[in-house]
Order: C-alpha cells, then structure tokens, then sequence
C-alpha cells in the first residue's frame, strides 16, 4: 500500500534553550517558544488528510501535535520511538566532562562499533532495535497518510532506515525543532519528499522569525 509519512522533530523545550541534555529518562514540556513552533506546524499542515497521529511516551511529543490529537485524529503512543537514553549526561547542563565520551560514541557508531554507551545509557544497538521495531509495525498499518512525532537522534536513526543505508551513517541527517522529514512509500520503496524542512517556520505563518 501507499503511505505518505510526515516525520516531526518536538518543539523547543525550556532544556533545548538551556543546552540540558534530555534523553528519554527527561519528561520535558515545551517552552512558548516550542509552543508557536507547534502552533506555527498545525497552520500549515492542518489540511493534510491525517488517518493517524504517531507519539513516543514523552509528553513534548504529544503537546508538539496536539492540535492534531484534539481533531479526533487516533493517536498512538510508541515507546520505540522515544528518544535515546543519555545516561548519566541526562538532566545536566552541557560541561566539559561530558565531551569526551559523547564523542568517543559517535566515533565508535560511525565505525560500525555500535555497542558502545554513555555511562547508563542507550547503545546504538539498542536504539537501532528499537527503530527496527518501528519500521516493521509502520509496514503493517493500513492507513496512508500518517503523522510521526518523535526526537532528534531517534530520528537520525530511524532515517538511515527509510534511506536504507547503516546506522553508522546516522550523523548525516540533522533535525531542528519541528524539523519535518516526509517521505512517500510505493512498491519501489521510500521517497524523500522534505529534509528537516522549517519552511513553516517563517513570517507568514506568523512566527516572530
């Protein structure tokens, strides 16, 4: 079957602005900020024909697209999608300390060494499981057009699965807040429509910038 997907990156939380590291082990809110970011997506998009809303359990997902949820659109919640445990770097304030490692992971991920964690963490062999999870359950759905909300290294990682490419290639892809991804499914495959495009992001929207 045909789907047209919309990937969405959460809005601003007030930790994003802060630079706190979130993970999934944060249940942050969205700021104002994040929150005309999402009232900015829903003027925009509110006309797409969406048969079904698609969450991680974190809460800045679910205000991200609530004005979709209040349509009487179904949603559902997936913990595959949540974001990536940090470890003992979530809750913090970025520090010097906290460099090193993350970069010896990204380095050991991008060389294919993807049982490597920050302390308490997440792998990229886990998170990859997860995504793999989410694929699988996104092929067996009936609807077609379909709205993601979900995180930025979830979603650097579920990308590499709809380009088909390693998860060592997952640093390639970017995400912003409200970053929109879409991607039209046929016999043939996926279809990269938009990259992290901000496009609603703009003044005629009524953004302040």
């Amino acid at each position: 079957m045909n789907k047209n997907i919309y990937i969405l990156r959460h809005g601003e939380t007030e930790n994003n602005r802060l630079a706190i590291v979130q993970g999934s082990g944060i249940d942050g809110t969205l700021n104002q900020k994040g929150e005309e970011q999402a009232k900015a997506f829903f003027q925009k998009y509110q006309e797409i024909p969406f048969e079904i809303v698609v969450t991680s359990t974190l809460q800045r997902t679910h205000q991200t697209v609530k004005s979709f949820i209040d349509k009487g659109i179904p949603w559902v919640q997936l913990p595959e999608i949540n974001e990536m445990n940090w470890g003992i770097h979530e809750g913090k304030s970025y520090a010097t300390w906290m460099e090193q490692p993350y970069k010896e992971a990204i380095t050991d991920w991008q060389s294919g060494r993807y049982e490597t964690r920050l302390e308490n963490g997440e792998s990229a062999a886990e998170l990859a499981a997860r995504m793999e999870v989410f694929m699988q359950w996104l092929e067996t759905r009936e609807e077609s057009t379909i709205l993601v909300c979900s995180h930025g290294r979830a979603m650097r990682c579920m990308m590499t699965y709809f380009f088909g490419l390693p998860v060592s290639e997952m640093e390639k892809f970017s995400h912003k807040n409200t970053g929109l991804y879409q991607f039209l499914k046929d016999q043939n495959g996926f279809n990269s429509i938009l990259m992290n495009d901000i496009s609603h992001l703009n003044s005629d929207n009524g953004f302040p910038f």
